[in-house]
């Protein structure tokens, strides 16, 4: 097995017994390109050169000389260097190893060059033997890049054999070698630039796509790192994981047990499913309560999640990987927030001492809604009520404070063991606890639901009584079949009774309206507590925990795009930068991993709120009116 010079690798591109072996490298000839102006000069021989620019991975700076493995982008003249491969090794297995990774990662690799650092002092001529290189491995263009010895200066060219030039000599392209790091590059996401801000919808599209190319090639071709230089085989490679293959036992061991778990979970997860869709819990009155609950929402939600993260299919892309993520840290975060709250309330007895305040603030409640129904009853604040729907009204809500006294008198001996198994359920979650405390708040409430309702369709009646009536007068009439106002005549019977009845709502509306306006405030305050405990269960459930633990400890892994820092700019000398990845702002994180809520009530504008509280429509639970009624 001998040694090839320029003139072997020539005659023998195929054999595959051929060992490559490096000469020295003192005879390598001056390889910096001399650029040439815009245009062809007259009377010159060569070609218009185009900026050629190459992407070299930092790690490879100090590699042994040998090719330049990696991938040629024509639609963006760009090369992406993955590799260096060193010297010995043979032609065959290289383009062996090159076949394998195509197929692997289906992407395009090929050698584009040759690499040549001058480290120590040259024993034989290398610089022919390196451009023998090309007829083996044959690339248009050919890149030659070359590190001085003991300086920083670099020297690049590319040549290309079939351009055509009067002399037959190969046409030269100008080259810019851009460094980046190769690791950064590989674990990082680049974002489109629609997803960021102040970006509008057709600004860099060519350099996006480019950089998505550069980005594409490193991430599809990591089955290239698997080789490190310590391997045994033929080929000795050096790119980020050269110096081993970066792995943990724990992790193996980790990443082997997780198939089985879950397997054996997401069994578990479906049979709970299975009996959570039971035909018992679609009847009426179950399916209705259940349909009203935070606490069956949110664990509805919950297993959901669940079901998604031990799902035994694999991620099919990093989206849905760093989904998975965002839930699971989501989930324990939950958990170990449930924990820490089951601890506090088991201790020092705060249970106990919470059942025991409960039933003294519920009495200290009913008695303040008392006191204020005893003065609507009166005049409040000056004004002239109707004395007798006034005192109906009255009597009728202060019967139903009564009820209620009893009924949390009745439930006082239970409170100390309702709040026992409450406060047991955290361990499954703070956002489970949450829901179970904003539930309470509805059974403790009830009362003033109740109130909030009866006025309010009291109230609504009499709106749209006086709105009917009111067309009356001008000879109108709503239309229910064309759903709009049409002109009709009235005798003069209808006319009179219009009139009457008119008055008497007219006469009875401040009467309703200050009853309305006073339970709605009071709904409007238990809607705001509960509105507060659902914003910090979405919060929890939202909250892309994972994304901006990345974004806090790995900036680099969420990439909003890239900076460029010159490293070397001198005539005569190729144009040297480094590529930097800018990281995606937090509020893009938010925005772009946020999770879904479980949503268990629709948001309104305020626009649509305060129209439903002059028309004394519901705004809970949330019902919504049809069609207009006259």
């Amino acid at each position: 097995m001998g040694l090839v010079s320029r003139g072997a690798a020539a005659a023998r591109p195929g054999a595959a017994s051929v060992v490559v072996r490096p000469g020295p490298p003192d005879a390598i000839p001056n390889p910096i390109p001399t650029l040439p102006p815009k245009g062809v000069a007259p009377g010159s021989s060569r070609v218009p050169s185009m900026v050629l620019k190459a992407f070299f991975p930092t790690c490879c700076a100090s590699a042994d000389s040998g090719l330049l493995v990696g991938r040629w982008v024509p639609e963006q003249s760009s090369a992406v260097v993955l590799a260096v491969v060193h010297f010995p090794f043979i032609p065959m297995q290289v383009k062996e190893l090159l076949a394998q990774v195509q197929q692997a990662s289906r992407v395009s690799i090929a050698v584009l060059g040759t690499w040549c650092h001058r480290q120590q002092e040259p024993e034989e001529s290398l610089g022919h033997f390196l451009e023998g290189l090309g007829a083996i491995f044959s690339h248009e263009p050919w890149l030659q890049l070359c590190r001085e010895r003991g300086s920083k200066f670099w020297s690049c060219k590319a040549t290309r054999r079939q351009v055509p030039t009067s002399f037959g000599a190969p046409g030269e392209d100008q080259v810019m070698l851009i460094f980046y790091d190769q690791r950064k590059v590989l674990l990082s996401q680049l974002h489109p630039p629609a997803a960021l801000p102040d970006r509008q919808a057709g600004d860099a599209t060519a350099s996006a796509g480019g950089l998505a190319a550069v980005f594409d090639t490193v991430a599809r071709s990591e089955v290239l790192f698997r080789s490190d230089r310590f391997d045994e085989g033929p080929v000795r490679l050096s790119h980020w994981q050269s110096d081993g293959v970066e792995a943990s036992i724990l992790v193996e061991l980790a990443k082997r047990a997780s198939g089985p778990i879950c397997l054996l979970l997401a069994c578990l997860l479906s049979l709970v499913s299975a009996v959570g869709t039971c035909w018992v819990f679609k009847l009426w009155p179950l399916s209705f309560i259940w349909s009203k609950l935070s606490t069956c929402e949110q664990l509805n939600h919950r297993l959901e999640q669940l079901k998604l993260i031990f799902s035994p299919q694999k991620a099919e892309n990093p989206s849905q990987l760093m989904r998975k993520a965002n839930i699971l840290v989501s989930v324990l975060l939950d958990v170990a927030l449930g924990l820490t709250l089951l601890s506090w309330l088991h201790g020092k007895d705060r249970i106990g001492q919470l059942a025991d305040a409960l039933v003294p603030v519920a009495d200290r409640v009913a008695e303040e809604l008392q006191h204020l129904l005893q003065w609507l009853m009166g005049a409040p604040a000056g004004l002239k009520m109707n004395r007798a729907l006034d005192q109906v009204l009255g009597r009728f809500f202060l019967y139903h404070i009564h009820l209620w006294i009893s009924y949390i008198h009745l439930m006082s001996p239970f409170i100390e063991r309702i709040l026992w198994h409450v406060g047991l359920s955290a361990c499954l979650g703070l956002t489970i606890a949450l829901s179970i405390l904003s539930d309470i708040i509805a059974l403790l409430t009830f009362h003033i639901y109740c109130f909030y309702v009866y006025g309010a369709r009291l109230y609504c009646l009499k709106i749209y009584g006086l709105s009917s009536l009111w067309r009356l007068f001008r000879g109108k009439k709503w239309n229910v079949l064309r759903q709009r106002v049409d002109s009709c005549s009235y005798d003069l019977d209808q006319l009179f009774i219009g009139t009457l009845l008119f008055t008497v709502l007219i006469f009875l509306l401040p009467t309703t309206a200050l009853y309305y306006l006073v339970f709605t405030l009071l709904r409007l305050l238990v809607v705001t507590v509960q509105g507060l405990i659902h914003l910090l269960v979405d919060l929890v459930n939202s909250l892309p925990l994972y994304a901006l633990g990345l974004r806090l400890c790995r900036p680099y892994r969420l990439a909003a795009g890239v900076k460029f820092r010159v490293l070397e700019h001198e005539a005569g000398r190729p144009l040297r930068l480094l590529m930097q990845i800018n990281p995606l702002p937090y509020g893009r994180v938010v925005h772009t991993y946020r999770l879904p809520s479980c949503g268990c009530h629709p948001k309104h504008s305020w626009g649509s709120l305060c129209r439903k509280l002059f028309f004394g429509e519901l705004i809970y639970p949330w019902r919504q009116r049809g069609d207009k009624q006259d």
